[in-house]
């Protein structure tokens, strides 16, 4: 159990049966009547965050997260396979699962895999991928980083705008907290 005293960004906890992540908490001590804890929850199911209040004091389930290596290893259909690097086990989820990291799978990639309670709940990627360009219009000479974007569709399927400069089979460099390009790898 953990109280509301113990709190700190980061941890895992159970709110009416679901499992949260404390993204940012503030402890609140007015003038008249009891402290409270102001909080930002970050459902580990779906992403949605979610403000609650909660008296000083309360206590709740935590929960252990463990993280373990994975390695992607291939796409069939709407099912994206992992391979525990420990275990070995091989671990299946849709693409709903995943969201939208979905995008910047390749084959072999190595990441985190977050679990509770033996399940996969979540995974954590590099913060930039390499990927090639499969389909752009082709660069031409005198465009430079200045002068606009243009989409470019990547080997996982997934379409991010990149410079005019950029054209097809050239390797770039994603961010994929944003999804955006960073450079030419």
């Amino acid at each position: 159990m953990i109280s509301t005293n113990e709190f700190k960004s980061g941890a895992a906890i159970l709110v009416d049966g679901a499992l949260y992540v404390i993204v940012e908490f503030q402890h609140v001590k007015p003038g008249k009547g009891g402290a409270f804890v102001r909080t930002k929850l970050r459902r580990l199911k779906s992403d949605a965050v979610i403000e609650r209040t909660f008296r000083a004091g309360d206590k709740f389930q935590d929960a252990f997260i463990e993280n373990r290596k994975l390695q992607f290893l291939y796409r069939a259909g709407d099912q994206f396979h992992f391979m525990d690097m420990k275990s070995y086990e091989e671990i299946s989820l849709t693409a709903e699962a995943i969201g939208k990291s979905a995008g910047f799978l390749k084959e072999n990639m190595e990441i985190e895999g977050e679990f509770y309670e033996s399940d996969l709940i979540g995974l954590t990627l590099p913060v930039f991928v390499d990927l090639r360009i499969v389909e752009t219009e082709p660069g031409i000479r005198g465009d430079t980083s200045k002068s606009g974007n243009k989409p470019a569709k990547l080997e996982t399927g997934m379409v991010v705008q990149v410079p005019l400069f950029v054209g097809p089979d050239e390797t770039i460099r994603v961010d994929t907290r944003t999804g955006t390009y960073s450079s030419r790898a």
